[in-house]
C-alpha cells in the first residue's frame, strides 16, 4: 500500500496540481494587494472617497452609535455589514477580471507557440514527389514496357 501511495504521489498530475495550488496561493496574494492597494483607492477617488467597508446598520434597538464597523463588532453589537459585502463583490469582480485577462494572455501565448511549431514542422518536412507525380511515373513505367 505504501508503494501504491508513493506511485500516486510521484505521478505528474499530482505534482502539477500541487505546484498549481502553491502558485495560485502566491498569485492570490498579489491580486489581493493589487485590488486593495491600487484599484480600490482609485475607485474611492472616482466615487468621492466613499469606502463601503464601514457602511453598516446596527440590528436591535440599543440606540448606540459606532464610528466604525470594527468598533461595533468589538462592542458586541449585531451589525448588518452590507458595505463589507459590497466591497467583497467588487473585489471578486476585479479579481475575476484579472484572472480572466491572465488566462486569456496565456491561451494566446500557447496558440502563438503552437502556430510557430506547426510552421517549423511544415518547413522541415521534405518536399518529395506528390501523389500525382508518383501515379504518373507508375503509368509511364507500365506503358513503356
Amino acid at each position: 500500500m505504501l508503494k501504491e501511495f508513493k506511485d500516486f504521489i510521484a505521478k505528474g498530475n499530482v505534482m502539477d496540481m500541487a505546484v498549481g495550488i502553491i502558485i495560485g496561493a502566491a498569485f492570490t496574494a498579489i491580486v489581493k494587494s493589487m485590488v486593495a492597494d491600487l484599484i480600490n483607492p482609485i475607485i474611492g477617488l472616482f466615487m468621492g472617497g466613499v469606502d463601503f467597508t464601514n457602511k453598516f446598520i446596527i440590528m436591535g434597538g440599543d440606540g448606540a452609535s459606532y464610528a466604525s464597523l470594527e468598533a461595533a463588532r468589538e462592542a458586541g453589537a449585531s451589525a448588518f455589514a452590507y458595505g463589507a459585502f459590497i466591497m467583497a463583490m467588487i473585489n471578486f469582480l476585479i479579481i475575476a477580471w484579472v484572472v480572466f485577462m491572465l488566462v486569456r494572455f496565456v491561451n494566446k501565448a500557447k496558440e502563438t507557440a503552437a502556430k510557430e511549431e506547426e510552421a517549423k514542422e511544415e518547413v522541415a518536412a521534405p518536399a518529395g514527389p506528390s501523389e500525382l507525380d508518383l501515379l504518373t511515373e507508375i503509368r509511364d513505367a507500365l506503358t513503356s514496357k
